[in-house]
């Protein structure tokens, strides 16, 4: 499943660089979406804005659309809750303030990770995480589990990046953490106060379809994303059912993370996308002709 609409101007609209956890530069991932013939790409970064404005200059080079974006984490129902934002406003004052705050967060989730993981003993620091990037971790950039997870490859507890979040990081798995977070209802509030339009993440990951249900509830986000790398049919048949009951726009992408010890994670750039239609739903629901 890839989408919907015309398949002659397509969209990945869920794409990481290595401002958060993925594996290229921002310039990097729009000069693929060029090379898989897209029309354009979100770059949605996890908790921070830092690569769109280079996305966006690369995107007039290569004549490639680039949908400024952010990926929020949140918590509710016991669970990680992403909420995209689309078309929001990346230099609002107030936005930045609150993902530098969201950041100090994740900074003290990470410091709370090693320290189980050394408990488990394991021979692991934060300064050997943020090592492994080869280059120097900007203030407005984020570290996540995938770098912890490459450390621990690199190290050899793990053999691979699956291998690292099924033994340690994953929810549930002994080096996991996560601290207290804003609610997803809070983070769609904050994007639409940035002028942006809020859509819940890959509500297939959550394994809680009453919770999924209840944050479409309270939050009232403009869509809901359908079509995810890690949905099957089924789970895009049931989230577009769900689109249509609360009158959502149902939108999608990969969720590219890049390339990490051979393996494409979540799945490749352009293997999951939507139409020019969805697009400019969204555009629609931000206010913008």
């Amino acid at each position: 499943m890839n989408g919907e609409h015309n398949q002659n101007e397509r969209y990945d609209l869920h794409t990481h660089t290595r401002a958060s956890d993925g594996m290229n530069s921002p310039a990097e991932n729009v000069r693929l979406a060029k090379e898989k013939g897209l029309t354009g790409l979100a770059i949605t970064d996890h908790d921070t804005v830092a690569g769109l404005q280079e996305a966006m200059e690369e995107g007039e080079k290569q004549g490639v659309i680039v949908v400024p974006g952010v990926e929020i984490s949140t918590r509710a129902g016991g669970k990680d809750i992403h909420v995209l934002g689309y078309f929001l406003n990346f230099n609002n004052s107030v936005l930045l303030e609150r993902l530098e705050g969201l950041r100090a967060t994740r900074d003290a989730r990470n410091e709370l990770i090693i320290r189980k993981l050394q408990d488990l003993g394991i021979e692991i620091t934060l300064d050997e995480v943020v090592a492994g990037l080869d280059r120097t971790l900007r203030e407005d950039e984020s570290l996540g589990r995938p770098h912890i997870a490459d450390a621990l490859v690199r190290k050899g507890y793990a053999a691979d990046l699956r291998d690292a979040f099924d033994r340690y990081l994953g929810e549930g798995k002994p080096g996991y953490a996560s601290l207290p977070r804003i609610a997803p209802e809070e983070a769609m509030d904050w994007i639409r106060d940035a002028g942006g339009v809020p859509v819940l993440a890959h509500p297939g990951l959550y394994g809680d379809d009453d919770l999924v249900s209840a944050i479409l509830e309270r939050g009232r986000p403009a869509g809901v994303e359908v079509y995810h790398s890690d949905h099957g049919p089924e789970d895009v048949e049931r989230y577009l059912l769900l689109a249509e009951r609360y009158g959502l726009i149902p939108t999608g992408g990969s969720d590219y993370h890049g390339v990490r010890q051979g393996v494409v994670f979540h799945g490749d750039l352009g293997s999951r996308h939507v139409s020019d239609k969805c697009v400019g739903l969204l555009k629609e629901a931000a206010g913008i002709k």
